[in-house]
């Protein structure tokens, strides 16, 4: 399958909402609906608590915009008389961890989502469900939707099938994000970024982590919950952030500039690797036995005739996801890169009610900040823009970063 379904590894708890970080609003409308969904409209109020067949969630990175729709889908599903999403009946159990024979989570590992995998999607969502209420569909990252792939759900929203539920996550409502026709069939639920108070508790409560060790990967992630666990539980994810924002310097420094790229880019590159490898390897294994290979008898050990096709489509797959990794991978790197000089920007500028990104780096921050001129400032956060730009365009990591090192290091050694 070119993008997996993959099973939900989270635990019941005693109430599915509770796994949203910071998302009050988001939870009151999403309860709304379903107890609209069973008929019990007095429990929903007009416009906020109506039902309907297509849903966009949108929100930042990190804000919780799969799992608002995995909750959403478990409270659909919830069987219990009380609160949907009670966390404790099978319905919500199973669709929490997974397993839930009606919920299918499309999760784009590739970097796009292609006809052939919307037509087989439709096809599954077209069956009446069999075990819940209702067949549902959630569908994470649908701003990877092609243009035929959003074609093709298009003609389903339009139509849809009487108990089959559609769950779209995409950043925002932009057009480059979801197709106009798409957004105007579905019903918008915006999330915000959560506080670094919010996240924090997420950390003590749920992590068990000290509340230093919280509240500094809080303040760090951008209001990215993933992240901010990753910071605080992965040495080598706190030694990724501190490469990426040692750039600023390297940049300005001509013998370090173009080999601090090299680091940057062989470091995404592994960790690309390190994410994808073991899986490669169990999927390269599986599909060879299902070819027949590896078996005891006469001529069978060897890799079977006609198995090429297979093989071929499967690395495809694996390269697809590969690149992916790797972007992913820079484009945090570039992020926190962006949020750096954004920081000495507003030191520079007097900002200070403005809440900084990265406020451990901050004698760093105002160090840069008197070295270089708004102006050159701005120019290196348009420099970092663009080489995000230029990843999303193909262009290859290397010649992306290098040339945004090479903006970034004329504008700072202007600035002496």
């Amino acid at each position: 399958m070119p993008s997996s379904w993959l099973p939900v590894t989270v635990s019941a708890m005693s109430g599915v909402f509770t796994r949203l970080v910071g998302q009050s609003a988001v939870e009151s409308e999403l309860v709304g609906a379903a107890w609209s969904a069973r008929g019990d409209s007095p429990h929903g109020t007009a416009g906020t608590g109506s039902m309907t067949h297509a849903w966009l969630i949108t929100g930042p990175p990190g804000s919780g915009r799969s799992v608002a729709a995995l909750c959403f889908a478990a409270a659909l599903q919830c069987t219990s008389e009380s609160t949907p999403g009670c966390g404790q009946c099978r319905a919500c159990t199973t669709a929490m961890a997974g397993t839930h024979a009606d919920i299918r989570r499309v999760i784009p590992e590739g970097l796009s989502i292609g006809v052939d995998e919307m037509r087989d999607l439709v096809a599954a969502a077209s069956r009446r469900p069999s075990t819940g209420r209702w067949q549902i569909v959630i569908i994470e990252d649908a701003d990877r939707l092609t243009e035929g792939g959003a074609n093709v759900l298009l003609k389903v929203v339009e139509e849809p099938p009487a108990s089959t539920v559609f769950l779209l996550c995409a950043p925002s409502v932009d057009p480059e994000d979801i197709a106009i026709t798409l957004r105007s069939r579905c019903r918008h639920v915006a999330l915000l970024t959560p506080s670094a108070d919010d996240i924090a508790q997420v950390l003590m409560e749920r992590d068990g982590l000290a509340e230093a060790e919280a509240r500094w990967a809080a303040a760090v992630s951008g209001g990215h919950v993933g992240r901010a666990r990753r910071l605080a539980t992965d040495p080598e994810a706190r030694a990724r952030r501190d490469r990426a924002l040692g750039m600023a310097r390297d940049a300005a420094t001509p013998s370090r500039a173009y080999a601090a790229v090299e680091e940057l880019v062989a470091a995404a590159k592994a960790e690309a690797v390190s994410l994808t490898e073991r899986r490669n390897e169990a999927e390269a294994e599986e599909l060879l036995v299902a070819l027949g290979s590896g078996g005891t008898g006469k001529g069978t050990a060897a890799v079977p005739r006609g198995s090429a096709g297979p093989l071929k489509e499967l690395e495809k797959r694996q390269k697809s996801r590969r690149t992916r990794a790797e972007r992913d991978a820079l484009d945090r790197a570039l992020v926190d890169l962006a949020t750096y000089f954004r920081d000495a920007l507003m030191v520079s500028s007097g900002a200070d009610a403005v809440t900084v990104s990265h406020p451990d780096m901050s004698d760093r921050v105002a160090a840069l900040a008197a070295h270089a001129p708004r102006d050159r400032l701005l120019r290196c956060i348009e420099a970092v823009l663009a080489c995000r730009e230029a990843l999303a365009g193909n262009v290859k990591p290397k010649f992306a970063v290098d040339a945004m090192v090479a903006t970034m290091g004329q504008a700072l050694r202007s600035g002496e």
